[in-house]
């Protein structure tokens, strides 16, 4: 069985295709870049995939050698996210499950990034740490659902350092270039907000950007920022793994990418007897494949998902039945 997946929730138009046994196909991606100094602007991040959107899932057909009347189902990614965004990729998959008359199932994309971790980093019954712009979660299974074992009660660890990089004048994504930056820097004291099984970022980012104001280093707040941030969902995280009984903890999201929260995750991990896993850094990111893969299991297991978008869909609202 073939899947094709859309992913269109945020700053990435990608399609996707998998089989049933989880081979990848084809993945093709397009990504918007806001102007220097801006953040992603809903309506130009949906214009950028309109334009891009015929020649994505043309080359992704390409690239798996298939025509389109050989997919057996359409995946999309109906939420959480961006409305503009998300009702480009929710059109397109009506338009081709109209005119190939193929099944089309609407999944969640917080969902999605989980189980391709799951795929790649062979992991079985792990907690998940979900970090990405504007999610970040702390994830287990339990009695048929995924349940949200703690979050961030403002701002995501993404959009954080990327709000913190536009402060600092480094321009999207912030991420990459804070992570470089951290390699010369030397530790100094930044607010730690972690209340109860919750994290916040937004006084810890104030914080930092006000240190540049009084011309601290670059490289110092940078590093410093990283080692807050990452120790706060290291610690949520090793909770998660003491109350859900669970030796397992995988990464996933695009900011799963950065080398030290995966250092720091995995020596938690070791020191408490328990496996760490990565998501592969090329699929941590928003793409298609993770779409078409959860379409395949969601398929199976007989949901059919949702047909129309919700930007505000919460992992914790869907019936796992695949897992």
């Amino acid at each position: 069985m073939l899947s094709l997946g859309i992913e269109s929730t945020a700053h990435t138009i990608g399609i996707g295709i998998a089989d049933g046994r989880g081979k990848i196909l084809a993945d093709k991606r397009a990504i918007f870049k806001p102007p220097e100094g801006w953040g992603i602007k809903p309506a130009d991040a949906a214009n950028h995939h309109k334009l891009h959107a015929d020649s994505i899932v043309k080359n992704a057909l390409a690239e798996a050698e298939i025509e389109m009347g050989e997919i057996d189902i359409i995946s999309v990614a109906a939420g959480p996210g961006m409305p503009p965004c998300l009702s480009v990729g929710m059109n397109i998959a009506k338009s081709v499950s109209r005119e190939y008359k193929k099944p089309l199932i609407g999944v969640n994309h917080c969902l999605a990034h989980i189980e391709i971790a799951k795929l790649l980093a062979k992991a079985k019954d792990p907690i998940v740490v979900f970090v990405s712009g504007a999610n970040t979660q702390i994830i287990g299974y339990m009695e048929g659902r995924y349940r949200i074992l703690g979050e961030t009660q403002d701002i995501g660890l993404g959009n954080a350092l990327d709000k913190f990089g536009r402060s600092a004048g480094i321009g999207f994504p912030a991420g990459p270039k804070i992570e470089e930056l951290a390699k010369n820097g030397k530790y100094m004291e930044l607010p730690y907000t972690v209340k109860g099984m919750d994290l916040s970022f937004s006084g810890l980012i104030t914080h930092a950007s006000r240190l540049l104001e009084k011309k601290q280093k670059l490289e110092d707040v940078s590093f410093s920022l990283q080692e807050t941030a990452f120790a706060m969902v290291t610690e949520v995280a090793e909770r998660a793994m003491a109350h859900a009984e669970k030796d397992e903890l995988v990464v996933t999201g695009g900011v799963a990418a950065n080398r030290r929260l995966c250092e720091m995750l995995d020596i938690m991990c070791r020191e408490r007897g328990g496996k760490f896993f990565a998501c592969p850094r090329k699929y941590s990111g928003d793409n298609g494949v993770m779409i078409a893969w959860l379409g395949l299991l969601a398929h199976k297991a007989g949901n059919k998902g949702i047909q129309e978008i919700n930007s505000r869909w919460r992992v914790d609202e869907v019936d796992a039945g695949w897992v």
